[in-house]
């Protein structure tokens, strides 16, 4: 039997996919200061400093890899006057060279940090594979960095420092900042290394499984292939002669998978493949997660400020809270911001952007600063601000909270295609859909914009989805968090071959939350849908859908669609018929977090 989607084809355009994946790190260019020669000193607005280029040999995963790196000093930094530092690296497929890197080491060393910006292991001019920032092989090489900045370590050429803060000997005053990449290389150095005083992630993973393969239902089963992110990533690795020519022999690994680990690319093969057998699931998921904070975060104690992107389809909030609710559970000083960029765009005027120098006037580079203010420059009456806060498109500034706000309103899914705010109020009935073997639905194209073509709005072919819609508004509803449904589905031709032991004869739907206008316009909030794998269609199953922060105004309708497929995501296998049944003693439902009006 075929599935929906075909095989994706190995056509994207790697170098114009390099810029467009890298960019959306969104830390932004520097708009007029250019890197300066060795030992030169560069102004800035808020001050000066040299920047001096080195290399280091690092022992990590198990080899000897070459990290080129820049080390920013500040004008008057020196031995008898030390200053805190701050360690950086690129996102995925760029450098220490790219303009959101660069920003890093130039924004701090400007304000008086010592930084250290280097190009993660397998980029730029740094040697190895690419191994997903593993917390034994890309921790580990951050690791000698931080021995480097306590004075324990030379670069290749000599070169020591005396002019970093210390809390003890070997024990330098030292932060990490960066983006997605360059965001979870730093929760994996600190799983290794409880030298690192405080950990600015934005826009990472907590679990690459559910990144790339994300089951909204069960993160024990695997999940639906996100195959326009995951192989626009892989592609641009396997690249990179085209991207950096001449590279160090330390960054090829064989024919069969260039430039990553092989487990790395034994997962994108697997998942490509559409078929997930019992024991080569598991191997595959185990990998996924052990380069995952979700498998190490217990280690980590350093304070963390996680910064997550509202619009970002590979990286969602949800994988933020996870991250988040785990080191909270643990004691772990962290805070956590839902701000409007991410992956797929969403820049708002007045949000962070380090190329134009704005972190005094940005609310997130306002918490950057005091974050670092009270965890490197120990100053007690730094303010870290509040466990909690969300971008408002809707209303100048961020709300802010105590808590992520819980689930509090619960509706039903009615017979007759309604979403009502009383069991009572369930109509009887049954309903159908049936899935192509096509793709029928459409969320996004994460390759429409490396290529520069427009992503067509998200739509679903009629017969191929079923939607529940709750009556017009009569106030502005506004929900942050993510919403859960419950659901119960018949589908007698997944039943007979569900349990066949590959993962892909399960039932493959997806879940979403519209906004309906007035006017019957629907907007699919950042474009985020919830893939499904359903365990098991003969019991009901709980779907988390991807948290959003949006206001439904007066007038506007609510509806939960579930779709039988998604042109961004690989689909069933066969075709596969699925009704759901209606009453008011056995129905499905959808919870909201709301933090203002109510529904009904």
């Amino acid at each position: 039997m075929s599935r929906a989607v075909p095989r994706p084809r190995k056509t994207l355009a790697l170098v114009a996919g390099a810029a467009a994946l890298a960019a959306p790190l969104a830390l932004a260019a520097p708009q007029a200061l250019a890197v300066p020669a060795d030992g030169v000193e560069a102004e800035s607005g808020t001050g000066s400093y040299t920047v001096t280029p080195l290399r280091f040999t690092v022992e990590a995963g198990g080899r000897s890899c070459a990290v080129d790196a820049d080390l920013y000093r500040p004008a008057g930094v020196d031995a008898a006057h030390p200053a805190p530092a701050v360690l950086a690296t690129n996102g995925f497929g760029g450098s220490k060279n790219d303009g959101s890197t660069d920003a890093i080491g130039k924004a701090f060393a400007a304000r008086g940090y010592v930084g250290l910006v280097y190009s993660g292991l397998g980029f730029g001019k740094s040697g190895c594979l690419i191994s997903l920032d593993a917390p034994e092989t890309d921790g580990r090489a951050a690791a000698r960095l931080v021995d480097f900045l306590a004075g324990g370590l030379a670069a290749d050429d000599g070169t020591r420092v005396d002019f970093v803060t210390r809390d003890g000997a070997g024990d330098p005053r030292v932060g990490m900042i960066g983006g997605s990449y360059g965001g979870a290389v730093q929760l994996a150095a600190a799983s290794v290394d409880r030298r690192i005083d405080a950990l600015v992630p934005l826009i990472t993973w907590n679990d690459l499984a559910y990144s790339l393969a994300p089951n909204a239902a069960d993160r024990a089963t695997p999940g639906v292939f996100k195959w326009q992110w995951a192989n626009g990533f892989y592609l641009m690795g396997e690249g990179q002669p085209l991207l950096v020519p001449s590279l160090d022999p330390s960054r090829i690994n064989s024919l069969g998978c260039l430039h990553f680990v092989t487990d790395a690319c034994d997962t994108v093969r697997l998942l490509n493949s559409g078929r997930y057998p019992k024991a080569e699931t598991a191997k595959m998921l185990a990998y996924a997660r052990s380069v995952s904070p979700v498998s190490y975060v217990d280690r980590i104690t350093a304070p963390t400020l996680i910064v997550q992107g509202q619009a970002d389809t590979l990286f969602n909030l949800n994988e933020a809270r996870a991250t988040y609710d785990r080191l909270r559970e643990r004691g772990v000083d962290t805070r956590m911001i839902w701000q409007s960029w991410g992956h797929s765009g969403g820049q708002k005027p007045g949000e962070l952007d380090l190329g134009q120098g704005n972190l005094e006037s940005s609310y997130v580079g306002q918490r950057v600063l005091g974050w670092f203010d009270r965890h490197l420059r120990k100053n007690p009456t730094a303010d870290t601000g509040p466990a909690f806060a969300w971008y408002r498109d809707w209303q100048s500034g961020y709300g802010t909270a105590a808590r992520v706000p819980a689930l509090s309103q619960r509706l039903y899914l009615s017979g007759d295609g309604k979403l009502v705010d009383n069991r009572s109020k369930v109509a009887e009935g049954a309903r159908r859909y049936s899935n192509w073997l096509v793709p029928t639905s459409h969320s996004e194209s994460s390759l429409a914009g490396m290529i520069g073509l427009p992503d067509p709005r998200p739509y679903d072919t009629p017969g191929t989805h079923l939607g529940w819609t709750s009556a017009p508004l009569t106030e502005p509803v506004d929900l942050v968090g993510a919403p859960k449904a419950t659901l119960k589905v018949d589908s007698p031709a997944t039943e007979r071959v569900q349990g066949s032991g590959d993962a892909a004869d399960k039932l493959v739907l997806f879940a979403k939350l519209y906004d309906v206008a007035p006017d019957g316009t629907k907007t699919l909030v950042n474009r985020l849908v919830a893939p499904v794998r359903v365990p098991d269609v003969t019991r009901p199953f709980t779907v988390e859908l991807p948290a959003v922060v949006h206001r439904y105004e007066t007038g506007h309708r609510l509806e939960l669609v579930i779709a039988a497929s998604d042109t961004a995501y690989f689909g069933n296998r066969g075709i596969k018929p699925v009704t759901v049944v209606s009453s008011s003693e056995d129905t499905g439902a959808l919870e909201l977090p709301l933090v203002q009006g109510r529904v009904g």
